[in-house]
């Protein structure tokens, strides 16, 4: 299993009239964001912060459900 820390989560209800999850966590020494909605937890972006920019990022599906389920978990 790959190794992550969230860092900061944001529950946005706004979020193009839908409720977006959006968690910021640090991976191999890389800070990252992903955004879930939250109806279904299908991520709508996913960002490394590089530099002091955000550019897309290309993480494992792995490592992306492991977040996912985490997520949520913390929701309930």
């Amino acid at each position: 299993m790959q190794s992550y820390e969230i860092k900061h989560m944001i529950v946005d209800d706004d979020f193009n009239a839908e409720e977006s999850v959006t968690t910021n966590f640090s991976h191999n020494n890389q800070e990252y964001s992903i955004t879930f909605d939250k109806g279904d937890f299908e991520v709508i972006n996913q960002w490394v912060f590089e530099n002091g920019t955000l550019l897309p990022a290309n993480l494992s599906d792995e490592l992306i459900e492991a977040i996912r389920e985490d997520v949520k978990s913390r929701l309930n």
